[in-house]
């Protein structure tokens, strides 16, 4: 099962600014940009948040951490239940927590110019 085009558009609506919120199609998912910053993917329309010392420490402020894999094999990512998404400032200030804890985007480099 893939993620649904309204999962996406609940979750870009419920997080407001689109300036620095975004999200881009990859590998048959999505990934959640917050100020250029990959800090969540979108899978079979679950949101699963980058791990961070410092999400980690404000999620448990709630309750238990839930973690899942975004694929069969792959790292665990904080699943954020989908009655947290209706919570606009709760979901704002999570992703704020996550994108301020990840390091700045490496520049991509410049294409090599065609022979």
């Amino acid at each position: 099962m893939s993620t649904r085009p309204e999962t996406i558009e609940f979750l870009l609506d419920q997080l407001g600014h689109a300036p620095i919120f975004r999200t881009k199609a990859m590998f048959g998912e999505y990934a959640l940009y917050r100020d250029e910053k990959v800090i969540a993917f979108i899978c079979d329309d679950e949101l699963l948040i980058k791990p961070t010392p410092e999400g980690r420490a404000w999620l448990e402020g709630f309750g238990p951490v839930e973690e899942s894999e975004a694929y069969p094999g792959s790292k665990m990512y904080y699943l954020i239940s989908g009655d947290r998404w209706e919570d606009r400032d709760w979901l704002e200030e999570l992703t704020r927590v996550t994108a301020d804890a990840l390091p700045a985007p490496k520049p991509k480099k410049p294409r090599a110019p065609k022979r």
